[in-house]
């Protein structure tokens, strides 16, 4: 058999090559800015050459610092092709955490939105290794930059098309995301070649998401963030039309690129997909395009799932992955022949893996448990894109005895192999010796109707050491705040869980703190609760648990 190097390179060649005529739409709030394949690879190619006379050279970091638009795909696709590394920053993080981010991973050459450069203002003192600012949609006027500052669009029109592109080797980096730091400092994951192609194959097939050059793809997951959860890559190699949002996540701009490009996949995550369902209880949203919605990157609850299935009679899917997974891992698709009535069960579990990955639990000794949807556990995962450590941080304790990567999360797997997550580790909550998981509780409580957005963390107890605190955002806005009666939530809860899980302690907020890539925030809701910014009491009347 030929050995041919698996890579972004063969990635991007395929999609110019077969599918030239397919669109890249970037919306500017307004209206569209639209190429076809055959133009982006053309400017990729115009990028490629114009890295190199930067002096970029194999293994060198290019950061980028942008929203989803053409020339983000644009870099996604010369960078690695010419044998450097593509650093997708996360434009959400604070300054600090971006400028230790650029100086951990050493970036040479920093490409960044004319909108954004006020949040680079202190971080580029820091971070002496960038030399050059290419600028996307303006001049980089108003930044103070001590090294060489370039227009985008003027570096491009400078350089001719690249024609001859280095030879690579699969297993070379391609890619770096660091993850959000939400116990510690972030950590650099790096994918190489190989892994992007493989998990872009994975995630085309008919069982995973099924990306075709049929579809018009929503971009809404940041492309900051896990290859953008691999979707440019996947949809490029598909031939898939892409609609990219640039800074524009509001509802009402999710909706007006909806009305007009009539997209049949897109990826989320449940706080935006909850704000889609509450504009559509407004005003009615046509998601008639749409073939399914994947949602991620926090629990996705069986309440929310009946609502978009009763609102557009859609799926959602749910996926579970994080950046050490590239990020795909296991998708919540039901078995075949599963009841209509049953659907919304499976579908709020974590999922099944994907081919190319396998799972399992282990108790604290690292001793493997059945599979049996009951016994709970470490859960750890390996495969072909999956991270055996991070960038300079080998050392750190990533993976078991016997090479697989602990990740965090606690669950049970059943005998089909489905995968439920019932906490983080650092969030399960014990009462009086027992566990109480809070992500199951968290499901529970999102179904009250009066519900919009809830939290359960736990609190110190003078009697059972640790219990439950749930934090609830009202559906009907903060109007509601008074108004909702902890004691009907727990009465909601009687018969779906253990009379101990029943929480006592209660705060209602206007929002919940979020990460940059729209998780809940659990270490920020305890750090608030420690400085006092989020005052919950126990109502006595609800009695012990």
């Amino acid at each position: 058999m030929m050995s041919i190097p698996m890579s972004v390179q063969m990635i991007m060649r395929y999609g110019a090559r077969h599918h030239a005529a397919s669109t890249v739409a970037s919306f500017d709030g307004q209206g569209y800015r639209r190429a076809s394949y055959a133009d982006v690879a053309e400017r990729a190619a115009r990028l490629g050459a114009a890295l190199q006379s930067l002096g970029v050279e194999r293994g060198d970091r290019v950061a980028t610092y942008c929203w989803n638009h053409q020339q983000h795909l644009e870099a996604y696709l010369a960078v690695p092709s010419i044998g450097a590394v593509l650093h997708t920053l996360n434009t959400r993080l604070f300054s600090a955490q971006v400028a230790y981010i650029a100086d951990h991973a050493d970036d040479r050459v920093l490409i960044a939105d004319q909108a954004l450069l006020p949040q680079l203002r202190d971080v580029l003192p820091h971070t002496p290794s960038i030399k050059t600012l290419i600028v996307v949609g303006g001049d980089g006027g108003g930044i103070d930059f001590a090294g060489e500052v370039i227009s985008y669009e003027a570096l491009l029109a400078r350089h001719a098309p690249l024609t001859t592109w280095p030879d690579l080797d699969e297993n070379m980096a391609a890619a770096v995301c660091y993850t959000s730091g939400t116990t510690g400092n972030p950590k650099g994951v790096v994918y190489s070649h190989k892994t992007i192609f493989v998990h872009s194959l994975a995630s085309m097939g008919a069982d995973t998401f099924a990306i075709s050059q049929s579809d018009r793809i929503l971009l809404l997951p940041p492309m900051f963030h896990a290859n953008a959860w691999g979707l440019p890559y996947s949809g490029w190699f598909a031939g898939s039309a892409f609609v990219m949002p640039g800074a524009h996540l509001q509802p009402d701009k999710v909706r007006a690129m909806i009305a007009s490009e009539r997209p049949t996949f897109t990826a989320m995550v449940p706080t935006l997909l909850n704000d889609l369902i509450r504009s559509h209880q407004q005003m009615p949203l046509d998601m008639a395009s749409f073939r399914v919605i994947v949602s991620g990157g926090s629990p996705v609850s069986a309440a929310l799932i009946e609502r978009v299935r009763d609102a557009w009679n859609l799926p959602v899917i749910q996926g579970w992955g994080m950046t050490e997974t590239s990020p795909l891992c296991a998708l919540s698709a039901p078995p075949v022949g599963t009841p209509p009535e049953e659907e919304a069960q499976w579908r709020a579990k974590s999922g099944r893996p994907v081919p190319g990955v396998e799972v399992r639990i282990v108790d604290d000794s690292g001793k493997r448990l059945p599979h049996d949807g009951r016994t709970v556990g470490a859960l750890q995962l390996r495969g072909p894109w999956i991270a055996r450590g991070y960038h300079l941080q080998q050392g750190e304790d990533v993976l078991s005895p016997d090479g697989w990567l602990k990740t965090g999360d606690v669950g049970t797997i059943d005998a089909r192999g489905y995968v439920q997550i019932t906490d983080r580790m650092k969030d399960v909550i014990k009462s009086g010796g027992e566990w109480i998981s809070s992500a199951e509780l968290e499901g529970h409580i999102a179904r009250h109707t009066e519900v919009g957005e809830v939290a359960v963390i736990a609190v110190p107890d003078p009697r059972w050491e640790e219990r439950p605190l749930a934090i609830v955002v009202p559906a009907r806005g903060p109007a509601a705040r008074n108004v909702i009666a902890p004691g009907a939530i727990r009465a909601h809860l009687a018969g779906l869980v253990a009379k101990f899980w029943l929480p006592e302690y209660w705060a209602f907020v206007d929002e919940l703190p979020k990460t940059s890539v729209g998780k809940i925030d659990k270490r920020a809701l305890r750090e608030m609760i420690a400085d006092g910014k989020i005052a919950y009491r126990r109502d006595d009347a609800l009695g012990a648990p």
